[in-house]
Formats: C-alpha cells, sequence, structure tokens
C-alpha cells in the first residue's frame, strides 16, 4: 500500500478539534484524574461537537466518516486526556458488531441513540480466566423460546455501569470452543449487575468493571449475527477497532512531547534555556521521530480499513499500528517525565499522568505480546 497523507478537510479539522480539546477537555483532565469521576462534562462537551456520531452511518443517525479522520478524532483528544478519549472509543468498539452484523432492526434500534450521546455502549468479552484466550470463557447464553439466557461474569469492562447497552460474547454451545461462541447486545436494565470498579494506574477517570450476568432474559432478536459466529464477530471487530487504541496511543505520546518541549524552551538551568543542551536535543529527536513513525503507521492500518482491506493485511497491519505506537507511547512520556526532572514526577504537571494513561495501550484490545505472535506469524507465513 502506498504511503498518503491528509487531506486539506482532515488536517482542517484536526485544527478545530485541538482548539476544542485544548478548551473544552485539557481543563477537566487532571479533576477527574484525581477523582476517579467519570468526565460527563467532558463527554457532553464531545456529544456538543457531534463526536459520538463521527463513526455511526449516515443512515442511523451519524457522518461516516472514514477511519483515517476518526483517527485524528482519538487522537486530539487523547493528546490531552486519553479517559476522555476512550469514552469515545468504547462505544464504537460495543456497536462495531451492529454496524457489521446485526440485523437492520437492531442497527436502527440502537446506533441512532448512540450517535446523540442518549446512549453509550460497552464490550464484553474478557473473563477471570479468559483474556487473550478467549475460547476459555465460561459465560453461558442457553435459548429458551424466543429468549436467550445469560449467565456469567466478564471483567475489565470499560465503562461499566455508565453504559446502557452491552455487547456480550458466550457460549451457545460450551463443547464447540471457539465454534460455540455466540454475540447479544444486551440493555442494562435487563438485570445486568456490576459487582465492582477497579482503581487504576491510568484511564482512572474511566471506569472499568467486573460486569455480572444473573440469568438475564436477552430477546431472540438481539443476537447478533448467527449462533455460533461470535468469535469471528470478536476478531473482526479488534482488527478494525485495534488502529484507533493506535492513535489513542499516539495522541498520548504527542501531548507529553509537546509538553516537554515547551517546558524545555521555557525553563533554564546555568543561564541558559534546557532546550539549548545537544543531550536533551537528541532525546526530543528520538521521541519525535516515534510518534510520528506511529501516526504513519496508525493511519496506514486506519486507510486499510477504509478501503475494504483489498489485500488481506489489516490484521497484520493493525497489530503492527498498537503495538508499536503504544510502545513507542510509552518510551515517550517516561522520556518526557525525565525531561521535566522532579516536577515531571509530581502530580503539578500532566506528565506523570500521560505516562499511566500510555501503560494501558500496551495491553487492552489485545496484549503487545499477541500482537508480535500476529506480526510474526505473517512474516514467517510469507
Amino acid at each position: 500500500m502506498a504511503c498518503f497523507d491528509l487531506t486539506s478537510d482532515q488536517r482542517e479539522f484536526r485544527q478545530v478539534l485541538r482548539r476544542f480539546a485544548e478548551d473544552k477537555i485539557a481543563p477537566n483532565a487532571a479533576r477527574y484524574d484525581e477523582t476517579e469521576e467519570y468526565p460527563l462534562e467532558s463527554f457532553r462537551a464531545c456529544v456538543d461537537m457531534a463526536l459520538p456520531a463521527l463513526w455511526v452511518p449516515e443512515a442511523y443517525g451519524g457522518h461516516g466518516a472514514d477511519l483515517v479522520t476518526q483517527a485524528v478524532s482519538i487522537e486530539e483528544v487523547a493528546r490531552v486526556c486519553a479517559s476522555t478519549a476512550v469514552t469515545l472509543l468504547i462505544s464504537k468498539l460495543g456497536m462495531l458488531p451492529v454496524i457489521n452484523f446485526a440485523s437492520e432492526q437492531t442497527r436502527r434500534e440502537y446506533l441512532p441513540r448512540i450517535a446523540s450521546g442518549e446512549s453509550q455502549a460497552s464490550y464484553c468479552l474478557s473473563e477471570p480466566d479468559a483474556g487473550s484466550d478467549v475460547a476459555a470463557m465460561t459465560t453461558r447464553a442457553v435459548r429458551d423460546g424466543e429468549h436467550y439466557v445469560i449467565s456469567g461474569t466478564k471483567c475489565w469492562i470499560t465503562n461499566a455501569g455508565i453504559s446502557d447497552l452491552y455487547t456480550v460474547f458466550a457460549k451457545t454451545d460450551p463443547t464447540a470452543g471457539h465454534r460455540g461462541i455466540s454475540c447479544f447486545v444486551v440493555e442494562k436494565d435487563w438485570g445486568i449487575r456490576v459487582a465492582k470498579l477497579e482503581h487504576k494506574m491510568g484511564l482512572r477517570a474511566s471506569p472499568t468493571g467486573e460486569v455480572v450476568f444473573d440469568d438475564v432474559r436477552v430477546p431472540v432478536a438481539n443476537l447478533v449475527g448467527q449462533e455460533g459466529q461470535g468469535f469471528y464477530i470478536a476478531m473482526h471487530t479488534l482488527d478494525r477497532s485495534r488502529p484507533t487504541i493506535g492513535a489513542q496511543a499516539v495522541g498520548i505520546a504527542q501531548g507529553a512531547l509537546d509538553y516537554a518541549a515547551g517546558y524545555l524552551k521555557k525553563r533554564k538551568q546555568f543561564g541558559r534555556p534546557l532546550a539549548d543542551l545537544q543531550g536533551l536535543q537528541f532525546m526530543v529527536a528520538d521521541m519525535a521521530m516515534q510518534v510520528e513513525a506511529a501516526r504513519g503507521l496508525v493511519y496506514r492500518a486506519c486507510a486499510a480499513v477504509d478501503a475494504g482491506d483489498p489485500d488481506g493485511e489489516l490484521s497484520y497491519l493493525g497489530a503492527m499500528a498498537k503495538c508499536f505506537a503504544s510502545d513507542a507511547a510509552m518510551k515517550v512520556t517516561t522520556d518526557a517525565v525525565q525531561l521535566l526532572g522532579g516536577y515531571g514526577y509530581t502530580r503539578e504537571l500532566p506528565m506523570e499522568r500521560f505516562m499511566r494513561d500510555a501503560k494501558i495501550t500496551q495491553i487492552y484490545e489485545g496484549t503487545n505480546q499477541i500482537q508480535r505472535i500476529v506480526v510474526s506469524r505473517r512474516v514467517l507465513r510469507d
């Protein structure tokens, strides 16, 4: 696939989003991180900007933006607050199975609510003993007339308790391994219970919790796709969502780089700005190269999605983009803390938050160890 650049519209969109994020989201970021509160004010500002509608198809009340444009939006929001960025990412993750596999009735029921900001969605795949090994899940869905009865526990669920819609993967045939998994859209009011919320290192303003299903009755109409198609739906979804986790990582890294560069130009030691010191200049150069390389990989993976994956490279490109960008974010934010010295280590400045937030991008939506397996298998197969 050839390299490409952003269009003039996408560049203008970035400028608009950067001003919006700095004006409406950045002022709230430290407070929400400190209190571990859901960033409601920031989310409402995103709704006012119609950001939840960005990825929803036009037929269902959205804007139907291409994935590169979506990546730009996530990047700019994450540049000031990664927790707010994930509130936008998670509803998309939860609803991608609906867009790509659900009935027209289900799409018309739920997607307009997401686009308007009335509803939010979560993605319920992981379990206490089934993380990377999805087929080990034990949550069951048993057919009972015109309903399925779902029982089990899902963990590490983003937006737990905030979302009113949950896309749930459960075993309809426990003897069939990954071929026995099915996918459902479940409404919170049908009996979903949040057992606990986690206290996390980063993304502290984004609630993550354990979600329990105690014989929750779900209409047959809310089966997404066919019985036994759930594993394929889950992997198809993650392939198309993973590049935007890379975009979140790029945004975090860019925020850290921008702040560190500003600090070096203002801070003086021995009568000179720190920016005049060659050793620090080399660190900044390495950080900038990491960010730009990560951005290029992310946009390339997003462009593959937009093109319909004509070369069958999406799993490979998405794994590389997510893995490289998240590793870059961790390296860049760690170096940015170093550049700020003692100030970088305190909560007075946002740098330590950037570093804490960067870590999760190496873990969720497939650990970077799993992504390296995906990449190596493709390389060695060829």
